[in-house]
């Protein structure tokens, strides 16, 4: 199946060669541009968009409002956001994974990379981008004011649905490994791996995993490392 892309940017410059790049492969199409967020959120609605390329400042609505306006839309509950920064260390990264988004990527990223990108949040999966930005993430939560010490009362109680095991794979996702990986670690199939991710995100009303890394952070179930 064809990945329908969007892409949200105020350089049209940018914006062409993403499509002639998007465009490029057989199993994605760019479906529509928009150079602010405004109007990102309606050609996603109206080109039934799998993936958005988000910008995260762009004048009027900026990238994180109509990231909210997607995520919060049940119409749109498929449809990943996948931000554009043009610095990896950018204030506004977790405030992008806060309103919905999959993920984030450097414009000065490889085009495999980017490419890449796409297919993981068409995927469902968490794309904390591809230059291992993990502990970048960590960083900006911890300024946040996640816990450093374990969960507090606050955590706790939204953790307090989780299965034990279920709390064991959510750490194993805030580490960013694959289920592949996860199962390995926890010596259990994959498929039991998937199964108890998706519980995690029903029962914490997260879109996908990169809401559990950051339910996993700001509970204070993973401790911040910045290295």
């Amino acid at each position: 199946m064809t990945i329908r892309v969007v892409l949200a940017d105020d350089q049209a410059l940018l914006r062409s060669a993403f499509r002639v790049l998007v465009d490029s492969e057989p199993d994605m199409e760019v479906v529509g541009e928009a150079s602010d967020g405004a109007a990102a959120v309606e050609l996603t609605r109206a080109e039934r968009a799998d993936v958005v390329l988000m910008d995260i400042r762009m004048p009027g609505t900026d990238g994180l409002a109509a990231t909210r306006l997607i995520t919060a839309d049940p119409d749109l509950a498929h449809v990943r956001v996948v931000m554009l920064t043009t610095f990896e260390v950018d204030e506004y990264v977790v405030q992008s994974l806060r309103a919905g988004a999959s993920g984030f990527l450097g414009k000065g990223a490889e085009p495999e990379e980017l490419l890449n990108a796409i297919r993981i949040a068409a995927g469902g999966e968490a794309l904390l981008s591809p230059a291992a930005t993990k502990g970048l993430i960590a960083k900006f939560l911890a300024q946040g004011g996640s816990s450093q010490d374990g969960p507090g009362a606050a955590g706790t109680a939204r953790l307090a649905a989780l299965t034990g095991r279920e709390r064991e794979v959510l750490v194993q996702v805030a580490g960013g490994h694959s289920n592949d990986e996860i199962a390995e670690r926890l010596e259990v199939s994959p498929l039991t791996v998937k199964t108890h991710v998706n519980r995690a995100m029903a029962k914490l009303g997260a879109r996908d995993r990169a809401q559990l890394v950051v339910i996993a952070y700001e509970s204070g179930l993973v401790r911040p490392r910045v290295d």
